[in-house]
């Protein structure tokens, strides 16, 4: 039985939107997911440290106040998956730490202010091959069985194959010391990606590069020159910190971008999947890809022909968001991936549905989507978070 993850369509998790700058990484951690806060506020309390002798006051006010000493200095987090953030954080727009000009979005956001009812309605997307491989594109409401925590939904209230959605994809491109080999071949194979995908006056794009910190170097635009240029900019240098890129990405990027449209989204990620700088965990970072309700595609920078520790860890950031992970072992399957790629995302179907005995009280309600059809294999989101009512 094949299983698949889902997040509710009406309910976006309340967290801080906009990318963190260098400047903003050194002195605040990244604000954890909601469920993290949970476990934060379930430890003992740090002793209290010991306050400074207040300093003379000047005879004359200074002209600025403040000085870096006066900032908190972030301390790195460990990689151990388990290890959270300190505290939920809202964060200022940062300015970009490599232009002094940091680009504008094409499309301009509206002053006026939403208000978005919770619905207990869930949509979900999810992709269906036989044994081949190959994409099932013809398949009825009545060939697939979905199971919402645990019990079987009897009806759905749509279902249709989603060829034309349009797209909200991010690429994130891992630009640490460890890539550097094939780098440059990496940037070609994505430029020639977003030339092939991209609709004009349909889909929009993003580029974020990230090694310590995290950069987007080209915001949301269908203008594929100006994605092209954004990731030729890109150098690579440093240590990764790929959980807070994946979380920021879906977190300020897509779930912002597309609330309240019928959109796809979609992150592609390259990277060799090791992370020695992230100020969130592993799990937080998917779980915050589940609400923005992004599929993750995966591309291993991984040559050696092993199967290592970051290999895994980009196999489960892709299977938990329903998309897939692709191990290229030379240059060319890495074209081949980004191919892959986009076929998938104009093959896929999305079916929405009221859940069994749904509660909103924030839990995790697992999902299975199987096909009447045992030979299909169905690849989806394995689960979403239940809205939490006051």
């Amino acid at each position: 039985m094949y299983s698949g993850k889902v997040f509710l369509s009406g309910v976006i998790a309340g967290v801080g939107m906009l990318t963190l700058s260098a400047a903003a990484q050194d002195s605040k951690p990244l604000p954890a997911a909601p469920s993290a806060v949970l476990e934060q506020q379930q430890q003992p309390p740090q002793p209290p440290q010991p306050t400074p002798a207040a300093a003379p006051k000047a005879t004359t006010p200074p002209a600025s106040q403040g000085s870096p000493s006066d900032t908190k200095s972030a301390v790195p987090a460990d990689t151990n998956e388990t290890n959270a953030p300190a505290k939920a954080e809202e964060l200022k727009p940062p300015s970009n730490p490599r232009s002094s000009e940091s680009p504008a979005p094409e499309t301009p956001e509206k002053s006026e202010e939403t208000i978005r009812v919770p619905v207990n309605e869930v949509n979900l997307i999810f992709t269906a091959t036989d044994k081949h491989g190959r994409f099932v594109k013809n398949l009825k409401q009545e060939e697939i069985r979905v199971v919402d925590d645990h019990k079987a939904v009897d009806k759905f209230r749509s279902f249709s194959n989603q060829t034309d959605l349009p797209l909200r994809v991010g690429l994130l491109i891992d630009t640490s010391n460890s890539i550097r080999d094939r780098f440059q071949f990496e940037q070609q194979a994505a430029i020639e990606f977003l030339s092939q995908i991209m609709r004009p006056k349909a889909d929009q794009a993003f580029v974020l590069g990230f090694d310590t910190v995290a950069e987007v170097t080209q915001d949301f635009t269908n203008n594929t020159e100006k994605l092209s240029s954004g990731v030729r900019m890109l150098r690579p240098g440093g240590g990764t910190a790929l959980f807070d890129a994946l979380y920021q990405a879906s977190r300020d990027k897509l779930m912002k971008n597309s609330a309240g449209q019928a959109v796809r989204r979609a992150i592609i990620l390259v990277s060799d999947g090791n992370d020695n700088q992230s100020r969130v965990t592993r799990e937080q970072a998917i779980e915050m890809a589940q609400r923005a309700e992004v599929i993750v595609y995966t591309i291993s920078t991984n040559t050696s022909g092993m199967i290592e520790r970051g290999d895994r860890i980009l196999q489960r950031i892709a299977d938990e968001s329903g998309g897939r992970a692709f191990f290229p072992l030379k240059l060319q399957e890495v074209s081949d991936a980004f191919s892959e790629i986009q076929e998938e995302l104009r093959s896929q179907y999305a079916v929405a549905y009221k859940p069994p005995d749904f509660k909103s009280d924030g839990s995790y309600r697992p999902i299975e989507i199987t096909a009447a059809d045992r030979k299909l294999h169905i690849r989806a989101r394995k689960g979403y978070f239940a809205p939490l009512q006051p």
